[in-house]
């Protein structure tokens, strides 16, 4: 192996070896506690060392890593404290998630540390965020992104790539190619000779390294980390290297040729480096020894901190309050001044004022900028606030999602909007898996509003008139906002914008331009969790939110006689449980109406709380209106028969005949 020291000194080469040293002496440690049953699971990076030790060692401090499991030497590169790495992969408080998550399932703003989650490609979208939050800020900060050979066959890879590429972002794209994603073969994985050619297809810069080799790790990364300062790009990296253990230590290497681990063990990236720095001098043996017993000393001090700490004591409390970031609303009050504006006026409004209010905060998605989106929402934006927070997105909603959470990450606010709420799918995982539960995986907030133009009445079809609410309800860690009035709609998405949680905000595209309302010209704010009620009554309680409210207010004022509490819940996550205790106490007879199919819905929760509460106080079942149990058809008739508009008053009769 060909070491080029360059202008490196000795101080720095010794610095390096310590710092490979670390790592492998850490994990010989964890092999030998995982055989005593000490540890429960590991995943080593045995072989890979010199690609994270290099990287984290040219990196400012400042400067976010995204890391992998097998990443140990960027976390000790990083000078975390080895008690506090223990007590994470120990479950222990003093970790990094309280017990909560294991391994290297975290982040730390201290140390600029973005941990992975198990689906992978979401943190190479992350590092987008956090790189065009750099960018944004001209602070001329590099971001450096892991990932395996494996996960670059995700789409989040090519997503996370191609954004970066058309953004001009300072990212270092890492793939870690140890030639097998678990027991599977770089040969089944893709058909392309390194994974570096598909940079070229990005437009992007890439570079194929010798893994196994420190300073050529160091010395490229140098490189580019000046040249990147004076031209932001992403750089596709693949780092040719092995890992001698198995995925994890359960899994084993029998699937690997015992020739191909003898070839790799002569490539061992700290006993070649020591053998180069013995042959020119640098280091003697005895030194050597003195470094190896000064770390494994560090090692076994802080394993005995972690084994002193108590296990982790359930506080039902703390796990509740720690699934969303502590947040006290601010009202803003308004003036008298009104103006009769739509649904799609109230929602440019509050975003108009809130990008005066928060200059942190940054809009993206398709084709929102020049054109101004699908529904014109964002008219005229570009002028106001510029193409740098008014971004036009390419056609991948996962990576935006992931770049919205990286932006947050970095300080800044985002909010994305999905063309139509029915594409969410393509960007589910990140929402339901990073958004979510990020405050309560590592304390870390998601400063995120994800629009979502929704709902049927509009003859658009299976793919453009979902109502998908109860995808997101089910999550615990998301907001989820489904206004029904321009009034509503404004001071609520402003909430959404300031509220630093992860907030889905409904917009009903029906009531886009149908419905009118007098609203203020200031900006203020409504409190989420809070329901409106629309009309009051005796004979019964209504309750709906979205299109459903209109669709029940027509039939009420249709039918005067019937005497009856119309709620509108306005947020579905937090619910105002006691504005609806209160009116079923003081009706009787409830009826929940809802655009979307029942079984597994949101009326389906209510109406369980309801029983489970209120039952005492009922004078007939929970009636539950929806719509049919089919996808959301196209042509006028069948979407007529499929939504429960129609079918509503009968049903609402029927009760109130019970």
């Amino acid at each position: 192996m060909n070491f080029d020291r360059q202008d490196l000194t000795n101080e720095q080469l010794l610095d390096l070896y310590k710092k490979l040293l670390k790592p492998r002496l850490i994990e010989e440690k964890m092999l030998i506690l995982l055989r005593q049953g000490k540890v429960s699971k590991w995943f080593s990076g045995i072989g890979q060392e010199a690609i994270s030790v290099g990287i984290t060692s040219v990196l400012d401090k400042d400067e976010y890593i995204l890391p992998m499991h097998r990443n140990l030497g960027v976390f000790t590169t990083r000078e975390i404290p080895l008690h506090r790495l223990f007590s994470q992969w120990q479950g222990k408080k003093t970790g990094f998630t309280k017990g909560r998550d294991r391994s290297f399932h975290f982040g730390t703003q201290e140390f600029k540390l973005v941990g992975m989650i198990s689906h992978l490609g979401p943190q190479l979208g992350v590092a987008d965020g956090i790189a065009l939050a750099n960018k944004l800020k001209k602070n001329g900060k590099v971001t450096a992104v892991f990932t395996g050979e494996g996960a670059t066959s995700e789409g989040d890879f090519h997503e996370a790539l191609n954004i970066a590429a058309v953004w001009d972002l300072p990212v270092l794209f890492v793939i870690e190619n140890n030639g097998y994603g678990l027991s599977t073969p770089t040969n089944e994985q893709y058909r392309c000779e390194n994974l570096a050619d598909k940079g070229v297809g990005f437009g992007m810069e890439s570079h194929i390294v010798d893994g196994n080799n420190i300073l050529e790790v160091v010395n490229l990364i140098s490189k580019l980390k000046a040249s990147m300062v004076e031209n932001p790009r992403p750089v596709l990296l693949e780092f040719k290297t092995f890992r001698m253990r198995g995925h994890e230590e359960a899994s084993g290497t029998k699937y690997v040729p015992q020739e191909l681990m003898d070839m790799w063990a002569e490539k061992d990236p700290i006993e070649n480096f020591k053998e180069f720095l013995l042959r020119t001098n640098v280091l003697n043996e005895e030194t050597d020894t003195q470094y190896r017993a000064e770390i494994k000393a560090e090692i076994d001090e802080h394993w005995v901190i972690t084994q002193g700490e108590p296990d982790v004591i359930a506080d039902l409390t703390e796990e509740l309050n720690d699934m969303y970031e502590p947040y006290d609303f601010e009202e803003f009050t308004h003036s008298k001044e009104v103006e009769n504006i739509r649904v799609v006026d109230a929602i440019s409004n509050a975003l108009r004022q809130s990008m005066e209010r928060h200059d942190n905060l940054v809009i993206m998605g398709q084709d929102i900028a020049e054109y101004g989106g699908a529904f014109k929402i964002t008219d005229g934006f570009v002028d106001a606030f510029g193409k740098e927070r008014v971004r036009n997105t390419p056609i991948c909603e996962s990576a935006v999602v992931s770049a919205a959470n990286g932006l947050s990450i970095n300080g800044h606010k985002a909010i994305m909007e999905m063309q139509f709420g029915d594409f969410v799918s393509t960007g589910f995982n990140p929402i339901v898996n990073l958004l979510a539960k990020q405050h309560y995986r590592w304390n870390e907030k998601a400063d995120v509003v994800v629009r979502m133009p929704c709902g049927g009445g509009t003859q658009a079809g299976p793919f453009h008139s979902q109502t998908n609410e109860a995808w997101f309800t089910k999550t615990p860690g998301l907001k989820v906002v489904y206004p029904a009035f321009p009034y509503d709609v404004k001071g609520l998405l402003n909430t959404a914008i300031n509220d630093p949680n992860p907030v889905m905000f409904f917009e009903h595209k029906q009531l886009y331009r149908s419905v009118y309302q007098d609203v203020p010209v200031d900006y203020y704010t409504i409190p989420f969790g809070k329901a409106s009620l629309i009309k009051e009554g005796n004979d019964v309680t209504v309750i709906s939110f979205g299109a459903g409210v209109h669709w029940a207010l027509d039939t009420l004022n249709k039918n005067p006689e019937i005497s009856a509490d119309l709620i509108d819940l306005r947020t579905l996550q937090p619910l105002d449980v006691e504005t609806i205790y209160a009116s079923v106490k003081k009706t009787n007879k409830v009826i929940i109406l809802t655009e979307d199919t029942l079984f597994g819905g949101v009326a389906s929760d209510i109406s369980a709380m309801i029983m489970e509460n209120c039952f005492e106080h009922l004078d007939a079942p929970v009636k539950r209106v929806g719509s049919l149990e089919t996808a959301i058809p196209f042509v006028k008739a069948l979407e007529d028969q499929y939504l429960p508009k129609n079918r509503f008053e009968n049903e609402l009769k029927d009760l109130l005949a019970y």
